[in-house]
């Protein structure tokens, strides 16, 4: 673990059987064992991506377990040789708030494939996750919504403790199934109260796991209070193991979170808003369905994450969002993902360095800025 001076921006190594992982890292979303509009060669190869995401809720529905198991996992499912980390489906089944019921055994849900019951308990999801075989996976655990009163938040954050216990038992009593083995990772609750994140981080820190999550933000809450809660509970979590903020965010949202001590983040924005025409660089958000961007001929992006972006014109990646043409939205999310990956890199690079500090002071002024 190396760590800056000037900050609390760190930098380490997680070592799996499918391969190492330098952090500060940003992970693709491949909610049901694909990065929407890019394949794998892509992913690896051009973008430089070190870690995908699965979600154990949509790969549990299709193409089911018993695919996955004859397949050998989901890393031979897909052909992807890197790690893999997969949400426990506590997210979506948060999501699901008219098609689900919580209670102390689980969730019992409906599918919104065909409405059919399901149930998802702390067992079952390592169960499932055991059998799609992610490298790291993650406890069951109850997100709350934004707002939600103190009593609330609580109610379910003890939930989410017991819910750990029983997961982790679950974790230690099986096996892995194919032959390598999986990484344990709970996750701190308690929406945006002090008290309670605190409480919760104490706790999570005791079970002396290899990463430790923030799961609960970016569901709403003002920004200034996702940044209090993070460093709140960064300043509990066990200093020398890494931290997982789940599904955050913008690039500005990723350079303060990591100068508070996060060091592995995910989230859609890269690729969805690709797909709809935003475009993130280092001079500023491109809008690129705008119109004033029909006769410029100029490249998408000249700097050094893009290799996709100085190949294409502004102008033409334009055209082919107005003729709804798919290569537009794959060109889109190649590029946002090549910058998201590069900003990390480049993050550690510099923490490495001993410049993290400056340099992000020197970046994050134009990140938000509509160009």
């Amino acid at each position: 673990m190396i760590f800056d001076l000037n900050s609390s921006a760190r930098a380490c190594r997680i070592q799996t059987e499918h391969g190492p992982i330098d952090t500060p890292v940003f992970m693709p979303v491949g909610t049901s064992g694909t990065v929407k509009g890019l394949n794998q060669n892509q992913l690896k190869d051009s973008i430089g991506s070190q870690i995908i995401l699965g979600n154990t809720y949509h790969l549990y529905l299709r193409p089911g377990t018993e695919i996955l198991k004859q397949a050998g996992g989901l890393h031979q499912f897909i052909s992807w040789p890197k790690p893999i980390l997969t949400d426990s489906g506590g997210y979506q089944v948060y999501s699901l708030a008219n098609r689900r019921k919580i209670d102390e055994i689980g969730v019992r849900f409906k599918s919104h494939i065909d409405g059919s019951t399901h149930v998802f308990t702390p067992e079952n999801a390592v169960a499932i996750q055991r059998t799609i075989g992610a490298d790291i996976i993650m406890a069951f655990d109850e997100c709350t919504p934004y707002p939600v009163s103190h009593k609330e938040a609580k109610i379910s954050m003890d939930r989410t403790h017991r819910w750990l216990d029983r997961g982790l038992k679950k974790f230690n009593e099986s096996k892995e199934c194919y032959g390598y083995q999986q990484i344990f990772v709970p996750i701190v609750q308690g929406s945006i109260y002090s008290d309670l994140r605190k409480e919760s981080a104490e706790l999570i820190s005791q079970k002396k796991t290899n990463i430790n999550a923030i799961g609960g933000l970016s569901v709403g809450e003002p920004i200034d209070l996702l940044y209090q809660m993070t460093q709140e509970v960064c300043d509990i979590l066990p200093k020398d193991k890494p931290r997982y903020l789940m599904g955050v965010g913008t690039p500005r949202n990723i350079l303060e979170c990591i100068s508070l001590g996060v060091d592995m983040f995910d989230c859609v924005m890269p690729t969805r808003n690709g797909r709809n025409g935003m475009l993130f660089t280092m001079d500023g958000i491109i809008n690129i369905k705008n119109q004033k961007w029909k006769t410029d001929f100029s490249p998408i992006d000249t700097n050094e994450y893009s290799s996709i972006g100085v190949q294409y014109s502004k102008a033409y990646l334009r055209h082919l969002f107005s003729v709804n043409e798919m290569l537009g939205k794959q060109i889109a999310s190649w590029h946002n993902l090549s910058f998201y990956v590069w900003l990390t890199n480049q993050a550690r690079k510099q923490i490495i360095d001993g410049r993290f500090a400056d340099w992000k002071k020197q970046i994050i002024k134009n990140l938000d800025k509509r160009l």
